[in-house]
């Protein structure tokens, strides 16, 4: 039987998997990320008008059933670069909506970096100037689609923007990033880290050396005690 694509139908099989111990509860309470994913693979082919009213919904798993569907529909090879550009669309249109770091982190590498691969990348450095903690989030997180084709640019211009952010989600992100750009390119990441290790949070340096050798990470600790 056919999937009906809207957000209302997504919206009620969704509060269908609420466990029946939960029935006195919230809508959508005990219902796991892994059941979220999967029945967001099922309606991956919503419209972006629908999948923004999942958005606006007070409800968070059905916001991270939106961000699924915006993820698992830009990661289908047969989604055409129109709906791409749509769904990338909604995503910057609607960020006052993609609010939590879950929600950036579900969809902001594909949905947003993807997308970006080919064409001009000047939004990151406007999300990474935002107010809005979880936009710098964004921002930082959808360079990953350039590391995984060895481009750093982005990343390291993007970080040392936001190097000494006070906000540790936006911190640990950038230290992912860092980290993550450091197995590919591990004598970039040591330039940077050279000149940062002293005055960046120590959130962001530790998610950095996580994978480096205990001597480099000690001399990188050491700069930051100093």
């Amino acid at each position: 039987m056919p999937v009906t694509l809207t957000a209302e139908a997504f919206a009620h099989r969704l509060a269908a998997l609420r466990p029946a111990d939960r029935a006195d509860g919230e809508p959508y309470d005990g219902i796991g990320m892994g059941q979220i994913f999967a029945l967001a693979k099922e309606f991956k082919a919503m419209p972006p008008d629908e999948i923004e009213r999942l958005l606006e919904s007070d409800h968070h798993p059905v916001k991270v059933g939106a961000v699924s569907i915006m993820d698992w529909q830009v990661r289908d090879r047969k989604t055409t670069a129109d709906r791409r550009r749509e769904l990338y669309d909604l995503y910057i249109r609607r960020h006052d909506r993609i609010d939590t770091w879950d929600l950036v982190d579900r969809s902001a590498i594909h949905v947003v970096g993807e997308y970006l691969v080919d064409k001009p990348r000047d939004i990151l450095d406007e999300l990474a100037r935002s107010a809005k903690p979880m936009e710098r989030r964004t921002a930082i997180l959808s360079t990953y689609a350039f590391i995984r084709r060895d481009e750093f640019d982005d990343t390291y211009r993007i970080a040392e923007a936001l190097a000494d952010d006070p906000d540790d989600l936006v911190a640990k992100a950038v230290g992912w990033m860092l980290r993550e750009a450091g197995k590919r390119d591990p004598a970039w990441q040591a330039s940077f880290l050279d000149a940062h290790a002293a005055t960046m949070p120590r959130v962001m340096l530790r998610y950095s050396i996580e994978k480096l050798d205990k001597p480099e990470r000690d001399r990188y600790l050491a700069k930051k005690r100093g």
